[in-house]
């Protein structure tokens, strides 16, 4: 079974991609102060484009992990690709953060509007505090840049858990990051695809 080409799933994941597409995003550049960013960026989908999506989707199903997290939920449309992979694994839950609460709020509408609400609990607020102490197998980091190794060091990797880092062309921002998970003495194997990083924690 694959959830994503399904109703109710496919036609609302068409539309939110289309509105994302649609959207205009204001005259900002994101700094090193992610609640600033939060603050300008805060009615923006920020989402996965269908390919990365897709992507997740496959990740999770091959992965099997009992808990998947994500940093910056956003709307939701990542998370509805990663709680579908959940789905038809048979087993597992997805954790979210988002720090804007509007945001927060419209992601749990979305996701019950896939029917996929009972696989997925989104932690509005500081991903700091909100993910703090958790143990994931399969990591996505798509929120503030400049706390992705922070939250990376914050969380008790499974061994074998496979971290995807979004949008690591912003350089400025993910250096360290990017440093930290090359490095194979901090027991990571990582490669680039397009614009994202994953890695294995070996």
């Amino acid at each position: 079974m694959n959830t994503l080409f399904q109703s109710p799933v496919a036609p609302l994941l068409e539309r939110l991609h289309r509105e994302a597409e649609g959207q205009q995003f204001p005259g900002f550049v994101p700094t090193s102060d992610y609640r600033e960013t939060y603050q300008h960026l805060g009615q923006c989908f920020l989402a996965v484009d269908p390919d990365l999506g897709r992507l997740l989707y496959t990740l999770v199903r091959t992965r099997k992990p009992q808990l998947v997290v994500e940093f910056g939920t956003s709307f939701g449309l990542s998370t509805i690709y990663l709680a579908a992979a959940v789905r038809d694994n048979g087993f597992g839950r997805v954790i979210g953060s988002e720090f804007v609460e509007a945001k927060a709020a419209q992601a749990a509408r979305n996701l019950k509007e896939a029917g996929l609400a009972d696989l997925v609990e989104i932690r509005s607020g500081d991903a700091l505090q909100t993910l703090a102490g958790l143990q994931p197998d399969f990591l996505l980091l798509d929120g503030a840049k400049n706390l992705y190794l922070p939250i990376l060091r914050l969380l008790g990797l499974q061994p074998g858990a496979l971290v995807l880092a979004d949008n690591i062309n912003m350089r400025d921002l993910l250096g360290d990051y990017l440093e930290h998970v090359r490095n194979p003495a901090n027991g990571f194997t990582s490669t680039t695809l397009g614009e994202a990083e994953l890695s294995a924690y070996l």
